[in-house]
């Protein structure tokens, strides 16, 4: 890995969804960073699934369209082979392109009859899928109008500018400038007044929450109460990836940095009593879950095993792939869940058990039968709770 790799890498992993979100709860089309050799680093908004299960080869790298646009050279949208309207950009630092910002990945109303041509008893037989998975993949595919797709173009150059910068920046300086970050967001966000004067449709009620958690979290940091800031960050977050009610699958990475943000806040609140870890494999991270899967278990680990403890304990979150199969694991070391407790998760006696039932029939609804939701454990020592999912959702097994 050359410098390059390196910085762009630490760029990557420095929280920039955060840093992004207020111009990224403006549109909810897709839209990704990739390094030069086109391999997928982070995902602002996830791909469709028919793109990244069927068209990609690797789900962790663009599919073969985006990559003859890397040979080539060029930039800006262009349509892929199956009509859906792509927008790649380049991420540049002295003449040099180190990166891109790639996304879109719709259907615009004039070619969405691209989507009823596709061959799905050819894809079918050549990616090993069921038909059926395939043609509910397709119909998932959005069709925006035109000038949504102008507006998801400006925030990705936005954002390639912004990174840009950032990595010109890391260049002469180890050193993250907190100074240099606010007034970056104070920028972004006159930026999306003005999206938002061009297109009032995409202004949600939500905005006026995240924004004014945004602007106490100004007013901490030039307060130089630093960990107020990024707690109300973190909450903003939160609760905008919890308002994401779609009924699409999210990448365990995208999950995970969210479970991490609600551990964080109950780390701040309840101090030396809870310590967590997050142990994710990055060739795991990826892979699709249903959204809002996992935060679940891991509040009622916080609430019924750590929580009653007096002096707390931990919480451990790790992933392992065994042969097609991905197993989560929800560990803690707290007093386990109560018999009656547990007695009525089994038997789905009250909300709770109801919880653990549908998460574990939407887990089967997505994936069959052999998947879902296990409490492997639980006794004085603490708490497991498995989420088992196949490595190819509906793929021929």
């Amino acid at each position: 890995m050359n410098n390059s790799d390196k910085i762009l890498k630490k760029l990557t992993d420095s929280n920039l969804y955060s840093r992004y979100s207020g111009l990224l709860s403006l549109s909810n089309i897709s839209l990704q960073l990739i390094d030069a050799s086109g391999k997928i680093l982070l995902e602002f908004n996830p791909s469709p699934d028919f793109c990244k299960l069927i068209c990609q080869e690797d789900e962790g790298r663009i599919c073969s369209d985006y990559t003859a646009k890397l040979e080539s050279g060029s930039g800006g949208r262009f349509n892929c082979r199956y009509g859906l309207s792509n927008i790649i950009l380049p991420v540049e630092i002295n003449q040099q392109t180190i990166g891109y910002i790639v996304g879109a990945q719709v259907y615009v109303s004039d070619s969405e009859y691209q989507k009823y041509l596709i061959d799905i008893m050819s894809l079918a037989k050549g990616k090993n899928f069921e038909p059926e998975f395939i043609a509910k993949s397709i119909a998932a595919i959005k069709t925006v109008e035109e000038n949504k797709i102008d507006i998801h173009e400006q925030i990705c150059n936005h954002i390639t500018q912004n990174i840009s910068h950032d990595f010109s920046q890391s260049i002469n300086s180890a050193d993250k400038a907190i100074a240099r970050l606010s007034i970056e967001k104070e920028m972004l966000e006159k930026k999306i007044i003005d999206l938002e004067a061009k297109n009032m449709s995409l202004v949600i009620n939500p905005h006026f929450l995240f924004n004014t958690l945004n602007s106490i979290a100004r007013i901490a940091y030039f307060e130089k109460s630093h960990t107020t800031e990024e707690l109300i960050y973190c909450l903003s977050d939160l609760l905008r990836y919890n308002l994401k009610q779609d009924d699409e699958l999210h990448t365990i990475g995208a999950e995970m940095d969210n479970i991490e943000k609600y551990l964080y806040i109950q780390k701040i609140r309840y101090k030396n009593r809870l310590e967590y870890e997050i142990d994710i494999p990055d060739q795991i991270k990826p892979h699709r879950i249903p959204n809002m899967i996992i935060q679940p278990i891991v509040e009622n680990a916080l609430i019924h095993g750590i929580t009653p403890k007096r002096d707390g304990g931990k919480i451990k979150i790790y992933a392992e792939k065994y042969k097609n199969d991905i197993n989560i694991y929800v560990m803690d070391n707290g007093n386990g869940f109560p018999k009656e407790v547990l007695q009525s998760i089994q038997q789905s006696e009250n909300k709770m058990g109801i919880g653990f039932r549908s998460t574990d029939k939407r887990l089967k609804r997505y994936f069959g039968e052999n998947y879902g939701l296990k409490i492997a454990k639980s006794d004085y020592s603490g708490s497991t709770v498995t989420i088992t999912i196949p490595t190819k959702p509906n793929a021929r097994r």
